[in-house]
């Protein structure tokens, strides 16, 4: 019998949730995405110094020396997070989604400048829009900031999505992507409640379920790229789902276990249901993110967590670029 992997792959495009390219080139997945934690995580592995090297070096080249170790690192996350992109995609048939920084998440203006300032350095490097997605953070600002983009070609993946009103306003943002957070949400709901759950009344599998159902129901192009899995039970659950970014020990998980796999979510189940239509404007995101405690609260962790992965990052090549140059001639 095929293994869950292979069965997956008939109802689903798998993306490879890593930054390592050994993994990705493993489990051979369609597209690829990356946060700062993962690259981080990368970076820190010997055969990835060269990446991370070459581009403090190049950084700290066209900064000059009167700018201090911390303000090139610092400068150097975009250059980072693009030649890691670039790399995943000499593996990759599809596209690899680059994250914009989580501390502008709650800006719009600033959000949409260092997403063009991402894909400029894709254009540099003679990479085409339709292989990148810009990953934002699923605030009501972020979501503003991807309808701008997506106007202008720029696909966008909206990342830290918790509940329907989020997933709502992305559609009707016309956004390429939206990535719901399975685990996330089983996790705040094993904390609040005391109770585990299994298989279809996980509340993570049960939110995306019916964020698909919705997206399907009323024919939005946006499509659900279901993430961050704890265990292969969600994943079983959401076979069907438009895409799903798995981590590598999942993966290989999947790949070593036989077993039927059932399609679960499919367009033609979602059209027969009996659904509400929902017009989300800001003063319904904003009421119902406030009524909505779980979304509220792991969209202001996420935010937070992901914003202080990069501080980590930038410390960690703060610290390497003192190791590869001399010193900046003045810190400022």
């Amino acid at each position: 019998m095929a293994s869950l992997l292979e069965q997956l792959r008939n109802y689903t495009t798998v993306v490879s949730d890593t930054g390592d390219f050994h993994a990705i080139h493993q489990f051979r997945p369609q597209d690829a995405t990356t946060n700062p934690s993962l690259i981080a995580a990368a970076s820190e592995k010997p055969e990835y110094a060269p990446i991370v090297d070459d581009v403090l070096k190049q950084v700290r080249k066209d900064a000059g020396p009167s700018v201090s170790d911390k303000e090139v690192a610092a400068r150097a996350f975009r250059p980072l997070e693009v030649a890691f992109g670039r790399k995943i995609l000499d593996i990759i048939p599809g596209r690899v989604s680059t994250e914009v920084d989580a501390r502008l998440s709650y800006d719009t203006d600033k959000s949409i400048a260092e997403a063009r300032a991402i894909i400029a350095l894709y254009d540099k490097a003679g990479i085409s829009h339709d292989r990148i997605l810009i990953k934002l953070a699923s605030t009501w600002e972020g979501i503003r900031a991807a309808e701008i983009l997506e106007k202008e070609g720029i696909h966008c993946n909206m990342t830290l999505l918790f509940g329907l009103h989020q997933a709502i306003a992305a559609a009707e943002a016309q956004v390429t992507l939206i990535s719901p957070f399975v685990g996330r949400i089983l996790d705040w709901y094993k904390k609040d409640t005391g109770k585990d759950y299994v298989g279809a009344d996980d509340p993570g599998v049960q939110s995306v379920t019916t964020i698909y159902n919705y997206y399907k129901k009323f024919g939005y192009k946006t499509v659900v790229m279901g993430a961050s899995f704890r265990n292969i039970g969600e994943i079983k659950e959401l076979a069907g789902c438009d895409l799903l970014t798995i981590s590598p020990h999942l993966l290989t998980e999947l790949e070593s276990t036989e077993g039927p796999l059932a399609r679960k979510l499919d367009p033609a189940n979602a059209q027969k249901m009996n659904i509400q239509r929902l017009t989300i404007d800001k003063a319904t995101y904003d009421k119902m993110h406030a009524a909505d405690r779980m979304a509220h609260d792991k969209l202001k962790e996420g935010i937070e967590g992901f914003s202080q992965a990069i501080e980590d990052l930038e410390k960690m090549m703060e610290k390497r670029l003192s190791e590869i140059t001399e010193p900046a001639a003045a810190a400022h």
